[in-house]
This record gives structure tokens, C-alpha cells and sequence, in this order.
């Protein structure tokens, strides 16, 4: 009897696996973090092999929390870090270069020279994505030039590049399948989101070959086995989707208008456009949302890189609190932030700004401040990043919305969440189950088997938790007011 999906959480600090039942319930979970690493300053990586060995230990440790064997699991469904790109060897299975993480800088300097040669049109169009060091392609580029006979490796077939879906999906078929879905491809640079195909001009001048690259399936479908070796029998895999992207899924915003913001490391913010692919005018990108039955939906996003980051940066670098979930109690121990402003630039500033050399700063700070008022400062400036893209996402969506469905772990922060609400002047609805994530990667690959007939089945498992109601006043208006000027103030 097959009685639940398991979804794979991929994040950018740690493996979770989560098992979901036929009602959408949460069953059991479990979450190993793993290494960061800052070789240089904005350089960001991880092992590869640690995110492999974390992600195959939750597995095993969740499927013994709950007392199950894989027969009991109709199917697996991963959600990943965008962006981060891994390269391994086809034979020995074994990455050539740690993974290089979204939030890493290193390829600045690549895109500049880009955006000089006039190539950014030409990127933006086919891809829907700017010319940032935040995506792949650059990343890809860089590997293969760090390393002497790496690209020659690469245009002999003898590599492999991923996301970290496909190095995971590498890794759970015992390297039979080399593939990602159309979600994780659109934040590469160098897929068409419109013909649905590798670019071949893009790659031409990123002097990337096409054989190093995976086949590019639909988010909900069958698409391998894992290895009978390692949980005892095979399990379909049938969903993949980047982690925004299940999100959106996860919070059935499946309807042209309906949007998300997730609160994680970053922050990402994302819109349903249906079956057009809506081009901004106000710098947020334009991206996949799913393929499900070879039909796109799009939808356009935009990206705040430093949101949970900056909660635990104050937790490991600055020392100011002991965990994560302290710093709710101790910003509301204060009733304002006292004047203080906190610009979140700790890996550049995403959407709209696009600035990459931008770096944090605290400003406003007197004689009377403490570390309260840093805290609470740190809360608003994660929800006026969130602001910033939201207003932008309005302007090209044409519509004001009413209300903004939220998840991820700081969504479960009582105070920021009101703070979004005032800051946004829009209801904050945050729903029962916090981890659309790993959600909408199970509904996905639920989907694709059966185990869940249709969306209209899934629709009514999503339930309401809590909203918050806009209770803007002076003080909002000139915390909004500060914020424009402050960050005008740090821009490259």
C-alpha cells in the first residue's frame, strides 16, 4: 500500500527530507545541515559530496522516524537551490569543483564584461533572466576555465553539469539518469523559456558544450528509479521543480495573478502569469514555473539574496543572539527600530537594484541604540526588501494585490509577518502547513503517479493558518521614506 510521498528540500544550508501523507499532512521530517564555504571574499561554495551524504542520510533517518519501508513511498519529489551549479565526472561519479552557490560573486566581472560586448539584450530575451553572477552559466563557465584540460573534458562528453536536483537524481539512479526539469533549466542563462531548448548561440559564447549538459524533462512526470541498493527497492522519482517554483505550486497559485514570497535564506518573491511569458519593465525576471504535460506556465519573480541569511548572521558572525528564532522576541521587546536602517547587501542587492559590488550597512545608529533595535531594523529590512519587489511585480502585473500568500521558516515570525502587512498595506495569509517547498514538490510528483488524481483534489488540501491584517501609520511611512534614502546612499 503506497501511503505517502517523500520530498527531497535541497536547500542552501541544509538536506531535509520530508514525508507527506494522501491530505497533504506532514508526517514526519528530518534536516542535516552541512558546510558553508567562503574560500574569498563573495565567493560561496559547498561540498557536493556533503549534500549527496546529508540528503541520503535524512532520507534514511526520516523512513526510520516513521516506521516505514520504501514500499510504503508512492514516489519522490525534489526541491533544490536554484542556480547553484555542480560538475562531475560521468565515470567516477566525482564533482571536478566544489558547487558553486547561487549567492556567489566570483563571476562579476564575467557579466560586466557581458553587459560591455552588448550581449545582455540578447540574454535577456531568450532567457527571460538579466546578466547577473546569480545564475549558472557564468558559473559554468568559470569551472571549466579553472582547471586546465576541464573544458577540453567537457567537449569530449566526459563531464556532466547540474543543478543540485540533477546531481541528486544522478546520484539516487546510480548515475543512469542525467536530467532536470524545465524550472531549473530557465535559471541557468542559457535555456530558451520559449522554444524550450539549450541555446545554442548562448552557449557559443559562454564556450559551454552542449554534451556536459542534462535533458530537460517535465516538472511532474516519471522520469527514474532510485537504486534498489539503497532504500531496499525502487521508488519513482516524478517531481522536480527549483524551490520557488514548488512554492508557487505548493501554495496553489495556480490562477494568472497569484503570488508568493517565501522566507528563507533569501527572499523570492514570485508571480503566476499563465501560459505568457510577461516581459518586466521593472527588472524582475521572467521565469518557468512548471511544465506539466509538455505546456509551460510562467510566471516573473523577484529575488532578495540576503533575507534569513541576515538573522543568521547576526546569530554566527555578530554573536547577538544564540538562535534564529530568539530575534522575534528580542525586536519586539523595543516599539520601533529607533531610526536604525539595516541595507541587507551582504552577497550584493538583488531585484530591483541588480547591484552586485553593493555591501551592507547600518545606518542611524546613536548614544540610545542597542541591539534590539538592530534586531527589529534587521526584521524591516527583510520586509521592505520584500517591498521593494513586490511594488515592481505590481507595475508589471498591472493589478495592486490584495493579499500576499506567505511560507518558509521566517514566515513563522508573528512580528515580521505584520510588519510585511503594514509595510505592504495588503493582507499577510499564511497558511497551515509553512513548507509549500517540500509541498509543492510532493504534489508534483504525486501527480505525476496518481497518488493525487488532479489540482482540484490538491486545491482543497491547502488550509489557511493565520492572516494579518495592515495597521500602517506615521511610523510607516517613515520607515519607508528612510529606507529609499539609505539605500540610494550604498549603490555602486
Amino acid at each position: 500500500m503506497k501511503k505517502y510521498v517523500l520530498s527531497l528540500d535541497a536547500g542552501t544550508t541544509s538536506s531535509r527530507a520530508i514525508l507527506f501523507d494522501i491530505k497533504g499532512n506532514q508526517v514526519a521530517v528530518t534536516q542535516q545541515e552541512f558546510t558553508q564555504i567562503f574560500p574569498k571574499k563573495g565567493w560561496v561554495e559547498h561540498d557536493p559530496n556533503e549534500i549527496w551524504i546529508t540528503q541520503l542520510n535524512a532520507i534514511k533517518n526520516v523512513m526510520k522516524k516513521a516506521s516505514i519501508n520504501s514500499e510504503e513511498i508512492d514516489s519522490i519529489g525534489i526541491t533544490n537551490q536554484r542556480e547553484t551549479t555542480i560538475i562531475w565526472d560521468k565515470k567516477t561519479g566525482q564533482p571536478v569543483y566544489n558547487a558553486i552557490v547561487w549567492q556567489d560573486r566570483r563571476t562579476a566581472k564575467i557579466c560586466e564584461e557581458l553587459i560591455a560586448e552588448g550581449k545582455e539584450e540578447l540574454f535577456s530575451s531568450k532567457t527571460g533572466l538579466i546578466v547577473d553572477a546569480y545564475f549558472s552559466g557564468t558559473k559554468i563557465k568559470w569551472i571549466l576555465s579553472s582547471q586546465l584540460k576541464l573544458k577540453e573534458r567537457a567537449h569530449r562528453g566526459e563531464l556532466a553539469f547540474g543543478t543540485v536536483d540533477s546531481w541528486l537524481i544522478w546520484k539516487l539512479t546510480a548515475g543512469n539518469k542525467h536530467v532536470t526539469d524545465a524550472t531549473n533549466a530557465s535559471r541557468t542563462l542559457i535555456y530558451n523559456i520559449h522554444n524550450g531548448e539549450w541555446d545554442r548561440t548562448l552557449l557559443e559564447i559562454l564556450d559551454i558544450p552542449e554534451k556536459l549538459l542534462p535533458q530537460v524533462v517535465n516538472s511532474s512526470e516519471v522520469v527514474g528509479m532510485t537504486s534498489s541498493s539503497l532504500f531496499g527497492g525502487e521508488i519513482p522519482i516524478s517531481g522536480i521543480a527549483g524551490d520557488q517554483q514548488a512554492a508557487l505550486f505548493g501554495q496553489m497559485c495556480l490562477n494568472p495573478g497569484e503570488v508568493k514570497n517565501t522566507y528563507g535564506t533569501g527572499c523570492f518573491c514570485i508571480m503566476n502569469t499563465g501560459s505568457k511569458a510577461v516581459v518586466s519593465k521593472n527588472k524582475m525576471l521572467t521565469t518557468i514555473a512548471w511544465k506539466i504535460d509538455n505546456k509551460y506556465t510562467y510566471a516573473i519573480e523577484g529575488s532578495v539574496f540576503t533575507a534569513g541569511a541576515l538573522v543568521q548572521w547576526l546569530r554566527d558572525q555578530i554573536n547577538m543572539i544564540d538562535s534564529s528564532d530568539e530575534i522575534e522576541a528580542l525586536a519586539a521587546s523595543v516599539e520601533d527600530s529607533g531610526g536604525v536602517t539595516f541595507v541587507p547587501a551582504l552577497s550584493g542587492l538583488g531585484a530591483p537594484y541588480w547591484d552586485p559590488h553593493a555591501t551592507g550597512a547600518i545606518m542611524g545608529i546613536t548614544r540610545g541604540t542597542n541591539k534590539a533595535h538592530i534586531a527589529r531594523a534587521s526584521l524591516e529590512a527583510i520586509a521592505l526588501r520584500s517591498r521593494d519587489i513586490i511594488i515592481e511585480m505590481q507595475k508589471d502585473a498591472g493589478i495592486e494585490f490584495s493579499n500576499l500568500k506567505v511560507d518558509g521558516g521566517a514566515s513563522n515570525n508573528n512580528l515580521l509577518m505584520q510588519i510585511q502587512a503594514d509595510l505592504l498595506n495588503a493582507t499577510v495569509i499564511r497558511p497551515k502547513i509553512t513548507e509549500t517547498t517540500a509541498l509543492g514538490a510532493a504534489f508534483l510528483a504525486g501527480l505525476a503517479t496518481g497518488f493525487w488524481k488532479s489540482t482540484t483534489d490538491l486545491k482543497k488540501l491547502w488550509k489557511e493558518d493565520r492572516f494579518f491584517v495592515p495597521q500602517p501609520d506615521i511610523k510607516t511611512e517613515s520607515i519607508i521614506r528612510l529606507w529609499k534614502d539609505r539605500v540610494s546612499r550604498i549603490l555602486s
